[in-house]
């Protein structure tokens, strides 16, 4: 082949993947902005971030606790039983 030939064809291939790399990037940042936090639907321990009690994630001590959240999908939380898009009040604590 033609060496002008092969030149062009790496410089069409090499913009093929820019191009593909640059859509999945723009992608994935309007995905991540398409999100909501979910409260009362986390399975213990798979909270996304911290509760009115714990400071990490992954810390939620029950099923569907009310302080706990993941994020989802905007629009599916009120689609899910018991999910809810504000934190219930953290619960009170004993004197004593």
């Amino acid at each position: 082949m033609n060496r002008d030939i092969k030149l062009a064809i790496t410089a069409a291939v090499a913009g093929v993947v820019t191009l593909a790399a640059a859509s999945a990037v723009a992608a994935d940042k309007a995905g991540a902005a398409a999100q909501e936090k979910c409260y009362g639907v986390a399975a213990a321990g798979k909270n996304d971030c911290q509760t009115a009690t714990n400071s990490c994630a992954g810390t939620a001590e029950k099923d569907r606790q009310p302080d706990a959240f993941v994020n989802l999908p905007k629009g599916l939380c009120s689609k899910i039983a018991g999910g809810s898009l504000t934190a219930a009040a953290a619960p009170a604590k004993k004197k004593g």
